[in-house]
């Protein structure tokens, strides 16, 4: 999506997790970095931690269910570990999400990273691999503005 100044036709969500923060501070300013460079005025923008990708969900069904969001992202690091809790976690906050937009009609960047290890979640949040909390903000703009335009309503 080329640079512009969107008028869209709610607020934009960050809702993030605050395991593995290292990562997910560092997808947050991707994402806060493409909301800049498309002239979304930050006080249009609302941030909220919670403790980790599991709880994701809820609170991203809590703002849509209040309205008032043109799009949500969803940032959070899920690191393989030596259980299978990590299929589990990344899996169900996945399908979480994708439900709410669906529900809803209003995108949901998945900016979750699903990574082997620290160094790959780091790769993904602003290093060699890019920031994956850039892309999904992105994707969930590109979708809102097409939303908005659809509906008939302001647009960049």
């Amino acid at each position: 999506m080329p640079p512009t100044t969107p008028r869209l036709a709610g607020r934009v969500g960050i809702v993030v997790s605050r395991f593995n923060e290292t990562v997910t501070t560092r997808l947050l300013a991707g994402a806060r970095a493409c909301l800049a460079e498309r002239g979304v005025d930050d006080a249009r923008v609302d941030v909220f931690w919670v403790a980790g990708a599991w709880e994701l969900p809820v609170l991203a069904r809590a703002l849509l269910a209040g309205g008032g969001y043109a799009a949500l992202c969803a940032l959070g690091a899920v690191v393989r570990g030596e259980t299978p809790h990590f299929d589990v976690i990344a899996g169900e906050a996945a399908r979480g999400l994708m439900a709410l937009q669906v529900e809803y009609g209003v995108p949901v960047g998945f900016g979750v990273l699903t990574c082997d290890t620290l160094d790959q979640a780091i790769a993904r949040a602003g290093g060699a691999a890019g920031n994956k909390g850039t892309d999904a903000m992105a994707a969930a703009l590109e979708v809102a503005l097409t939303l908005t335009a659809r509906d008939g309503g302001p647009q960049a």
